[in-house]
């Protein structure tokens, strides 16, 4: 990260208390170890501490630096892919258990926050897609039947609907999921690790996991300053910061920045026109634009953002001119804070969980729906470790298969964002 882009996070709170962090002390021995600090990593250290077993999480930056503190706070049921996909894609017992685990994703995130009383602001008033073009609105129509069919109060939306609740500009229609909301997720992820080191977790923030081997039957994660912990079982929570820990996990992602903008606090008059009840939208552009009301009466917005590292707000002007479509009545608005984080997508669009070795799970790819995934994938992958019971993880275990022609990947992503965004902007 940038520091002085990272310091203007919308997210940032000066009021945070440190946390109870520990400092690895080398030759610990525990029954799990989980590299990366953020929220795959505390949600598996809380529910494997509260089973009883030691736990130790190792994150090579601090909790809540990441992209889990530094995400849009949207909170999204479901994956991707609309239910009979995935039951044609996954056969229909695996389907069916993929299905019942993603529409439960946004329960996972607001049961946890009400059960345990986290100080996390949040609301849960529902989630727009917003339609960009004919195409999408018939796809929003289908998606929004196929929920309905299971249960799901969703509702499609015309183009009328979609201004109505939004009042943005352009969009020609839409669904409406009443499972989704907003959080803030600095203080969802920071309030996670509270809960992790309350339950027995320990946690060594600014520690950089160098090697993870297997010696004599256990697991020996050595660290960048020549510590050591020795585990039964490690999950690898790293996600988009996937390095050499595992061989050929990065060559499986695709990493991408996500930017976001937030505006000065708004007048009441311009904020009873935006959101007036309080969703959170992301649209159908394959350059998915995805906005919110955010702390302070400011609009936040984000979206795909430059491969290379941003050095100057100007690396933000596309979110800006998105933001002036969208929103006419914000032009003379200042961009006060502007940040980004790093993302990791799939080249199938799914999250995958690997088990290289008995006792070694990975998981990765979030495709824009971390916060309710990662908070229901971690309590899956712990209960797995403890009962080698393959149903318990809603994802098959599969293989790393790297991605041909993975190096050229930021030439390769940086022209298909160039091309996917002339497309959005011409297609209606």
């Amino acid at each position: 990260m940038i520091a002085g882009y990272q310091a203007k996070s919308a997210w940032a709170d000066p009021a945070f208390e440190p946390l109870a962090s520990e400092t690895l002390k080398s030759g610990e021995k525990v029954d799990l170890a989980i590299v990366g600090g953020g929220i795959l990593g505390l949600s598996s250290a809380l529910h494997a501490a509260r089973r009883g077993l030691s736990v130790r999480v190792l994150d090579a930056a601090q909790v809540g630096d990441r992209a889990s503190g530094l995400n849009g706070g949207q909170v999204i049921p479901g994956l991707k892919y609309d239910p009979d996909w995935l039951l044609q894609h996954f056969g229909e017992k695996r389907g069916e258990a993929v299905v019942r685990f993603s529409s439960s994703l946004a329960d996972v995130v607001f049961d946890l926050i009400a059960r345990e009383k986290l100080a996390v602001p949040h609301q849960r008033t529902g989630w727009i897609q917003a339609a960009h073009s004919e195409a999408a609105v018939r796809s929003a129509e289908e998606r929004a039947k196929q929920w309905k069919t299971r249960g799901v109060s969703a509702k499609f939306l015309s183009a009328a609907e979609v201004a109505r609740l939004t009042g943005a500009h352009g969009y020609l229609g839409g669904w409406l999921d009443p499972r989704g909301g907003a959080i803030q997720p600095l203080a969802y992820t920071r309030e996670l690790a509270r809960l992790a080191i309350d339950a027995g977790s320990l946690i060594a923030e600014n520690t950089q996991v160098a090697s993870v081997k297997r010696e004599s039957g256990a697991w020996v994660l050595e660290t960048a300053d020549g510590k050591s912990v020795n585990a039964k079982g490690v999950i690898i929570a790293t996600n988009a910061y996937a390095d050499g820990l595992i061989p050929g996990l990065a060559r499986t992602l695709l990493p991408l920045h996500s930017f976001q903008i937030a505006t000065a606090p708004l007048s009441n008059d311009l904020l009873s026109t935006i959101l007036p009840q309080g969703q959170v939208v992301s649209d159908s552009r394959r350059i998915v634009i995805y906005f919110r009301k955010g702390p302070d009466g400011r609009m936040l917005l984000g979206g795909r953002g430059s491969m290379a590292e941003p050095t100057e707000p100007k690396a933000w002007a596309h979110l800006e001119h998105a933001l002036k479509r969208l929103y006419p009545a914000l032009a003379g608005v200042p961009i006060e804070k502007r940040w980004y984080g790093r993302v990791a997508l799939t080249f199938d669009h799914l999250p995958h969980v690997h088990e290289p070795e008995p006792g070694l799970l990975v998981a990765a790819g979030c495709q824009g729906r971390g916060v309710g995934l990662m908070s229901g994938l971690g309590p899956r992958l712990v209960d797995y470790f403890v009962t080698k019971d393959p149903e318990l993880v809603p994802f098959p275990l599969t293989p790393i298969r790297p991605i041909p022609f993975h190096a050229f990947r930021n030439v390769g992503i940086g022209a298909a964002i160039a091309w996917y965004r002339l497309v959005d902007m011409l297609e209606r």
